[in-house]
């Protein structure tokens, strides 16, 4: 395959492909860690999941009450919370932020950090080191040491036409292993049949009587703790004192019924008035994250289903009255969609059975939480069960070798494309995990460039957890 790109005459120690909930932060570790480090982002502002997706609060994941990502989350949340878009709420949650805030937050420091970020940009293939453009493949798994081969460049296109940008190491943070797919790793993607995780569009309501809408909760049977930190839902037969409404609602003709599939507010710090809807959840048939035909289609289909839940909340929600659409993600919220095969694969049974690994790099207490296109979604609480996993100071722990895919000697794979089987990745998926998975990636992978000729396996994953730690992680 032969392409009309130019090789620029500069390079870097470490390239990332998509500057996104992990790409961001594995940019700002490898940045501090001395690399010469560039970020390809598809967009044109950092964060990801979290800011262009608009996935906001985050998740809690808490072992005995304590965070178990620390580190860089814990410096996002102390800089968010001192412009006035993050906060802490009576119960000790300090998840809740603004994701327009945090597009600054992190384009600050990875700047400071002295790292570059190229927007715009799309990732459009590997040169590898043989010198031709890899075309995607599967198989099996290789055998350890066999097979592996290396990334010289990544081709990439924007306005500047296509060009082959080269480093030492590369982190592919765009969360569909795009880097990965087509550097020839087998990738999994979807349960036993294929089928994904359903996807979302997230948006915002502005101008909405935050102090009635809290009375009105309040009066449903959904107790908030003030009208600064709301959070209500809805999902059909899970015992939501709104249900009745749903389903007047459906029956006047201004919702469909599976409008009520998944349903669920927030508030955001900083926008006082406007409540963020972790909702429409796309319809069924359209669930691959990484097809482009289906990603295209989702966006619609949100679009259409946030006129209807809008003309909901204004005649159902009192407060709601006159309120406006006032954010619609740019980007579909994508739950799983490719998995790598790495050097290990996590299983559902290694977070029941409190798994801990000599390399790991992330713990997770985070529940199973699939969120099924066939209905019944599957959410295993932290309070209910027999296995290790569910007493309240457990935790398992997420081995290096989960981001160390098959096949290529210089690459990393951080975040929700981490090698794992479908309900693994469920609980692995959310925000912060993602956080501590990418600085754990900027570490190594900045190490991998300066110390190993790119080599990811060269890097003594000892002496990165200590690094974790020294920078304030839990491992």
């Amino acid at each position: 395959m032969t392409l009309p790109y130019r090789t620029l005459d500069r390079d870097w120690d470490v390239i990332v492909a998509g500057g996104g909930t992990a790409g961001a932060m594995a940019a700002i570790a490898a940045a501090r860690t001395g690399a010469r480090v560039l970020t390809i982002e598809a967009q044109g502002s950092l964060g990801g999941t979290g800011t262009n997706a608009w996935v906001t609060p985050l998740m809690r994941n808490v072992s005995a009450g304590e965070n178990l990502n620390r580190g860089l989350t814990d410096e996002l949340k102390r800089r968010l919370d001192a412009r006035g878009d993050g906060a802490t709420d009576p119960g000790g949650n300090d998840n809740w932020f603004n994701p327009e805030g945090m597009k600054f937050v992190l384009e600050h420091m990875l700047l400071e950090a002295g790292g570059e970020v190229l927007y715009h940009t799309h990732v459009v293939a590997p040169l590898m080191a043989e010198g031709r453009l890899e075309e995607p493949r599967s198989g099996e798994q290789r055998a350890e040491g066999e097979g592996r081969s290396t990334i010289d460049a990544l081709v990439v296109h924007n306005k500047g036409g296509l060009q082959a940008l080269r480093a030492a190491a590369f982190i592919d943070a765009t969360g569909d292993a795009d880097v990965a797919a087509l550097s020839g790793v087998p990738m999994r993607g979807g349960d036993d049949d294929g089928v994904h995780q359903a996807m979302s569009l997230r948006f915002t309501l502005a101008g909405v009587d935050t102090v009635r809408l809290c009375a009105f909760l309040r009066s449903q049977g959904q107790w908030q703790e003030s009208e600064h930190f709301l959070h209500f839902w809805m999902v059909w037969e899970k015992n939501s004192t709104l249900e009745p409404l749903f389903r007047r609602a459906v029956e006047a003709g201004v919702l469909l019924e599976r409008d009520g599939d998944y349903f669920q507010g927030f508030s955001v710090p900083g926008r006082p008035g406007e409540i963020s809807f972790n909702c429409p959840r796309i319809r069924p048939d359209l669930h691959d994250g990484a097809d482009p035909w289906q990603l295209s289609a989702a966006q619609v289909d949100g679009r259409q289903a946030i006129d209807r839940l809008t003309a909901f909340c204004r005649a159902f929600l009192p407060g709601c009255e006159t309120a406006f659409i006032g954010v619609v993600a740019p980007m579909v919220g994508v739950r799983e969609s490719r998995r790598i095969t790495g050097e290990y694969t996590l299983t559902l049974e290694d977070i029941l059975d409190c798994a801990q690994f000599d390399d790991a790099i992330c713990r997770n207490h985070y529940p199973v939480d699939i969120h099924s296109v066939k209905g019944g979604d599957r959410l295993l609480h932290d309070r209910e069960g027999t296995a290790p996993y569910f007493a309240k100071d457990a935790y398992h722990e997420i081995p290096l070798r989960c981001i160390v895919p098959v096949g290529v000697t210089n690459l990393l794979v951080p975040g929700r494309a981490a090698s794992s089987t479908f309900e693994a990745q469920s609980s692995i998926r959310v925000q912060q995990n993602c956080h501590t998975m990418g600085e754990a990636a900027g570490i190594t992978a900045a190490w991998a460039a300066q110390r190993c000729g790119g080599h990811v396996r060269g890097v003594d994953v000892q002496a990165v957890r200590e690094e974790l730690r020294d920078r304030g992680g839990v491992v």
